[in-house]
């Protein structure tokens, strides 16, 4: 890192000391912001984090208080996990305070690079982004481009900006497109959109604004790139200001952008990729290959023979739709990531005769979205929080068992599993009702499986 910051920010407010709080508080003291950090659940780990970041860590912080706060800064930066609701952001809201999340600080910041800014790809939309967005690094890195996922990931973009990389594909949530009223991608795709997060966000209007601002800023040469089956995501791209470009990998979408014709992924020059040659070919798979594909050309960072080759190397992220192998005829799958109904049902949709393990955390939406294919589902195990919600969303499938665990739900599914069939987790709701995490869900999974596994982990889908 070799350029400074806003010469007029010299002072800031840090509300959160998790990841990407920490990851704001060292990025403004790089570049000499006095920093000051408050977190409404301090422990002792986020105590020795801030010893070590040398920072005043501010517990139970009165609402008066939050108003001399928000006065004595220049700019407040909220961490992902701080809702719409919460008394830091309607304070600084009414003040006029300069409020941005870490992307916004990012792009800031790389805007004043020596040299210029370098070229930034974003993806949002309520699933599929972390996988879209590390496919897109995998067809830069083809390309023979350095890069890096950023963002909603284990690198935030404050860090990543600071290292010698060619290019950024960043994974915007909705948290952190919340408050970005400069971020500007120069292609951004929106993948699809789905109710979310309402726990953080106002409203559902309020999820879907946060979502828009990953176009809002584009100028006319920018690429913004939507879902065309999704009439949340094309209504908000027909107000984009930049370049607009559709995809949709489903039969019927051929006048899409970016399509599947005759067994090939095609794009506004043509063919550029064989269906059959891809690491795997579920329907949304094909949709995140179109996404990431379209990002990468229309930005002219990769060409088609880049993208070609990226989509038979790649190898997808664990919990999603991760094949952990077979026994006996019957397959097993964990896509624990499928945090949403809509998640859900897009695993869902590439299967017949499945098991289905689903629930978890209740995120006040409608599980309904879930079950939208249930033909395909022979038995539903239901668990957790939301089991009597999934029993119900799932009321057509012949047989549904209601149980509390995970530790449960796994030998009553292999019981009801025949030679055929599919063992699939793909939960449609979050994991924090019995995990930390829907990866610690997964792990969890994984294990409980291997007793019924004989083919090896990681067995071909």
């Amino acid at each position: 890192m070799d350029w400074a910051g806003d010469p007029d920010v010299t002072r800031a407010l840090v509300w959160g000391l998790a990841v990407a709080g920490a990851s704001m508080v060292r990025a403004l003291q790089r570049r000499g912001v006095e920093v000051i950090v408050a977190d409404d659940a301090v422990t002792d780990s986020k105590r020795s984090l801030a010893s070590e970041l040398d920072v005043e860590l501010i517990d139970g912080v009165a609402d008066a208080q939050v108003d001399a706060l928000v006065d004595d800064v220049d700019l407040v930066c909220p961490a992902p996990g701080v809702p719409e609701t919460h008394r830091l952001v309607e304070r600084a809201v009414a003040a006029g305070a300069d409020l941005v999340t870490e992307l916004e600080l990012a792009y800031r910041w790389e805007q004043e690079r020596p040299g210029g800014p370098r070229p930034m790809l974003a993806v949002t939309g309520t699933d599929g982004k972390t996988t879209t967005t590390l496919l897109a690094a995998h067809m830069l890195r083809e390309a023979g481009h350095s890069t890096v996922d950023a963002g909603n990931t284990e690198t935030p973009l404050v860090e990543a900006i600071d290292d010698a990389y060619d290019a950024f594909v960043v994974e915007c949530s909705s948290f952190r497109l919340a408050f970005t009223p400069t971020f500007r991608p120069d292609a951004g795709a929106w993948l699809n959109l789905a109710p979310d997060h309402l726990n953080w966000h106002r409203s559902l209007d309020s999820y879907v604004a946060a979502k828009a601002q990953l176009w809002a800023n584009q100028r006319s040469d920018d690429t913004a790139i939507g879902l065309q089956r999704d009439a949340a995501v094309q209504r908000c791209l027909g107000e984009a200001p930049g370049r607009r470009l559709t995809y949709g990998a489903r039969p019927g979408e051929g006048s899409a952008d970016y399509h599947v014709g005759d067994g090939e992924l095609r794009g506004p020059d043509g063919a550029f990729a064989s269906v059959d040659q891809m690491w795997r070919q579920l329907p949304h798979d094909l949709d995140n290959a179109l996404a990431a594909a379209a990002l990468v050309l229309e930005s002219g960072l990769a060409t088609p023979s880049h993208v070609e080759r990226a989509l038979h190397t790649f190898v997808g992220p664990p919990h999603r739709l991760e094949p952990l192998g077979t026994s006996g005829g019957v397959r097993w799958f964990n896509d624990s990531k499928a945090t949403t109904p809509h998640a859900a049902n897009a695993a869902i949709s590439g299967f017949d005769r499945i098991v289905l393990i689903a629930g978890g955390k209740d995120k006040h939406v409608d599980l309904a979205d879930m079950a939208a294919e249930q033909h395909r589902v022979k038995a539903v195990v239901a668990l957790g929080e939301t089991r009597h919600a999934v029993a119900a969303a799932f009321g057509r499938v012949a047989t549904v068992e209601v149980v509390e665990s995970l530790d449960e739900a796994v030998p009553l599914a292999a019981s009801l599993a025949q030679p055929g069939d599919t063992v699939l987790l793909s939960p449609g709701c979050a994991s924090l009702d019995q995990f930390p995490s829907f990866e610690a869900r997964g792990d969890r999974f994984r294990d409980l499986a291997a007793s019924y596994l004989t083919a090896p982990t990681g067995a071909s889908s």
